[in-house]
């Protein structure tokens, strides 16, 4: 089922995919102003309020900014699946108070409770809101690398949510640790549906997940996968590895609706561009560099400009661009 929304929004997408720069990778038209504003929902500390995705999925779409105190720090995407037993939600979030925000819309729903809450990773936004959900009674679940990566980063994560959220911070007092973890996949019955939680393999970010719910042909990609903004390539990014993964997430993503890390649900060909694509582009071109005996600030200088009407273009391009070339020095 295509909601107006969601429809708009792959329309707006595929349109930006299918426009193609002379000379280069795919482009297309900036983006409005007003498609990126600061908050959507000033009302509430969910940065817009969940949309229907299919029957019984649902998705508080963040901002494709930065982390600001306008948003929340609610800037990826919040999901959740309402099954006949149990509700699974996509991501604590970065705090008690965001993840309350989202549990009340949930309940304006439906009856059935919260049993199951899937980390997509270890970041800040993913799980900081931990310790709500399972005072809440639920189960917490993320990759055994999330989980990992997460308590070892959890006392800055605390700082940096204190630092920008001010008083939309209280609440979150601790970072408490996920009580569940698993290594390749898990399946979970919410009663009628059925979650399949997948590693596919090293991608954005370590123990980087997906959740597949077949009865309604809808992959709830986390990281793996990005959309109308561009993607932040990190210190521990390995990017060849994120393409070997992804072939494997391509196979099951075939046919399904995606809702990305980042970004409005849409379908596999433009995440592709936004992902895939852009990968390719950055390993080649930097390829090309090093080749010709370049330099760091060589990297730095790559033009991206047929990239810069996605989202958080100013804040990653050249940032990114560097990250790679350190890394693929040491292919060569």
């Amino acid at each position: 089922m295509l909601t107006d929304w969601m429809r708009e929004t792959r329309e707006l997408a595929r349109g930006v995919a299918l426009a193609v720069a002379a000379g280069g990778l795919l482009a297309g038209p900036a983006l409005a102003e007003d498609d990126n504003p600061a908050d959507k929902a000033p009302d509430s500390m969910l940065y817009d309020m969940p949309q229907q995705v299919a029957d019984d999925v649902w998705s508080a779409i963040g901002a494709t900014q930065p982390y600001t105190y306008e948003n929340s720090l609610h800037n990826n995407n919040l999901s959740f699946v309402i099954g006949e037993d149990a509700v699974l939600v996509m991501n604590a979030g970065a705090s008690y108070q965001l993840a309350e925000a989202l549990h009340e819309e949930i309940k304006k729903r439906t009856d059935v409770p919260v049993k199951y809450v899937v980390n997509e990773n270890g970041q800040l936004h993913a799980a900081m809101a931990t310790g709500y959900w399972i005072d809440q009674g639920a189960e917490v679940i993320g990759h055994v690398d999330a989980a990992e990566y997460y308590d070892s980063h959890a006392a800055d994560y605390l700082d940096t949510l204190k630092r920008i959220a001010e008083e939309k911070a209280e609440g979150t007092d601790e970072a408490v640790p996920m009580n569940r973890t698993f290594e390749d996949r898990i399946e979970l019955d919410l009663g009628g549906l059925t979650a399949e939680v997948v590693y596919f393999g090293e991608a954005h970010s370590p123990g980087d997940i997906s959740v597949v719910i077949p009865e309604r042909d809808v992959l709830i990609a986390g990281d793996m996968a990005f959309n109308i903004r561009m993607l932040p390539i990190f210190e521990y990014t390995d990017t060849a590895a994120w393409l070997e993964t992804w072939p494997k997430f391509a196979e099951v993503a075939e046919g399904k609706t995606i809702i990305p890390g980042h970004g409005g649900p849409t379908d596999l060909e433009t995440v592709e561009h936004y992902t895939k694509d852009y990968l390719v582009f950055l390993r080649t071109e930097i390829g090309r560099i090093i080749d010709e005996g370049g330099t760091l600030q060589d990297a730095y200088e790559l033009d991206q400009s047929q990239f810069s009407h996605w989202h958080t273009y100013d804040e990653l391009a050249g940032q990114n661009a560097g990250r790679v070339f350190q890394k693929m020095e040491f292919e060569f």
